[in-house]
C-alpha cells in the first residue's frame, strides 16, 4: 500500500504562520526519508491564526526544494475561487521546478461570506457541479495541451519542463465529485474525514462511469485513494488518547468552531472522557472520520478500509495538537505498513 500525507498547516499555540512552516518542513522532510509516496498542502482560508496553508501553490515550490524525491502536491487548489489558466500556469511552472514530482489536487469549497467575497468567488451558481467539471476540464487542457488547433486557447503557451505534466486528481466527498472525475477520466480522492459513510458509493460511482481522457490527462484505468484521519502511538490506548483532539475538533466545527486543535487533555476536558480505541476489526458497517491504533492496528484498518473501496493507496490527514506526537505518529504509521525509506 502506499501511503501519503496531507498536511494543514496547524499554527502551534502561542506561534505564529512562520512556526507552521517551519513544523511542515520537518514533516515534509521526514516523509521523504521514511518513504511517503505524496505530500499535499490543504487550502483554507480566513483562518490564519490557526491553519497557516492558505496557499498551497507557494508551499509546493519551497517544499519541493527542502525534499529529494517525494511527491509535493495539493491537498487542494479550491478551483471554485480561481481561473482555470492560471491554476494551470503555477502548477505548470512548479513542474518546471521540480519534474514529475508535482500534483494537482483539485476541488472546490464555499467558505464564510466575507472570504468568499474577498477572493471574488460567486456563491450562486446555477449548476454548480456543472461549473466545476467545466473549470476542472479546462484547467486539464491547458496542462495537457488538450485543446483543438482551431481553438484560440490553443494558442496559450504555458512555461513547462522538459517532458513533465503536473499529475491530476480530483478531490472530493461525495458521489457527485468521483463523478466529474469519471467523466473526465482523473484520477480521484475521496475525504473520508469528511463524509466517511459516502466513501464505497462514490468509488462506486467512479469506477461505473470511468472513461480515459480523451487527451491523455488521466490514468487508462480507474485510479484512486482514500482520504482518512489517522492517530498512530505505540499503543491502542495512547492513539486513542491522540485522537482526543481529532474528536473535539470536529465537536466544535459542528458548533461553528473552524480549525482548533485542542491540546490533549483540553480535548479529554471537552468530550468528558478519552475516546474509546477504534475497533480492530471494523464492523462492517462502521466507517469512522477518524481512526487510530499502535502500528500494527492502523495498518491492519487501512487495508480494511481501502479493500472496501477498492483502491491501494491512503493519504493521511493528522489532526495532532502537538508537533512531536504528529512526527512519531507519522513515523509509526510508515513502521506499521513498512514504508521503506
Amino acid at each position: 500500500m502506499d501511503v501519503s500525507i496531507v498536511d494543514l498547516a496547524p499554527v502551534p499555540e502561542g506561534g505564529s504562520a512562520t512556526d507552521a512552516y517551519d513544523n511542515t518542513v520537518e514533516l515534509a522532510q521526514l516523509a521523504d526519508r521514511l518513504g511517503y509516496a505524496r505530500y499535499w498542502l490543504a487550502e483554507h482560508h480566513a483562518l490564519g491564526d490557526s491553519i497557516a496553508s492558505t496557499t498551497p501553490e507557494v508551499l509546493i515550490g519551497h517544499l519541493a526544494a527542502e525534499t529529494s524525491s517525494i511527491r509535493i502536491g495539493s491537498g487542494t487548489i479550491l478551483l471554485n475561487h480561481y481561473s482555470p489558466f492560471k491554476v494551470a500556469e503555477t502548477f505548470s511552472s512548479l513542474d518546471g521546478l521540480a519534474p514529475d514530482r508535482v500534483d494537482l489536487g483539485l476541488g472546490r469549497a464555499t467558505g464564510v461570506p466575507a472570504a468568499d467575497r474577498a477572493l471574488g468567488t460567486d456563491r450562486r451558481k446555477e449548476d454548480p457541479d456543472g461549473d466545476h467539471a467545466d473549470k476542472i476540464e479546462e484547467t486539464a487542457r491547458y496542462l495537457y495541451d488538450g485543446f483543438s488547433n482551431t481553438d484560440p486557447a490553443a494558442e496559450l503557451q504555458l512555461a513547462r519542463s522538459d517532458d513533465g505534466v503536473p499529475e491530476i486528481w480530483v478531490l472530493g466527498s461525495s458521489p457527485s465529485s468521483a463523478k466529474i472525475a469519471a467523466d473526465l477520466g482523473l484520477r480521484y480522492c475521496f475525504a473520508a474525514f469528511i463524509r466517511p459513510t459516502l466513501a464505497e458509493r462514490a468509488f462506486e460511482v467512479y469506477r461505473e462511469h470511468f472513461e480515459p481522457s480523451e487527451f491523455g490527462a488521466g490514468p487508462d484505468e480507474p485510479t484512486g485513494m482514500l482520504a482518512m484521519n489517522v492517530a498512530c502511538a505505540e499503543t491502542d490506548d495512547e492513539a486513542a488518547r491522540l485522537r482526543a483532539t481529532a474528536e473535539a475538533s470536529y465537536q466544535r466545527m459542528r458548533q461553528g468552531v473552524a480549525g482548533s486543535l485542542p491540546p490533549v487533555e483540553e480535548a479529554i476536558d471537552e468530550l468528558g472522557a478519552v475516546p474509546d480505541p477504534t475497533p480492530n476489526p471494523l464492523p462492517e458497517d462502521r466507517w469512522p472520520r477518524s481512526i487510530s491504533g499502535s502500528p500494527e492496528t492502523v495498518s491492519d484498518l487501512l487495508e480494511q478500509l481501502t479493500d472496501r473501496v477498492g483502491v491501494d493507496e491512503v493519504i493521511v490527514q493528522n489532526l495532532i495538537a502537538d508537533h512531536d506526537d504528529v512526527l512519531r505518529s507519522h513515523e509509526l504509521l510508515a513502521d506499521g505498513i513498512g514504508l521503506e525509506g
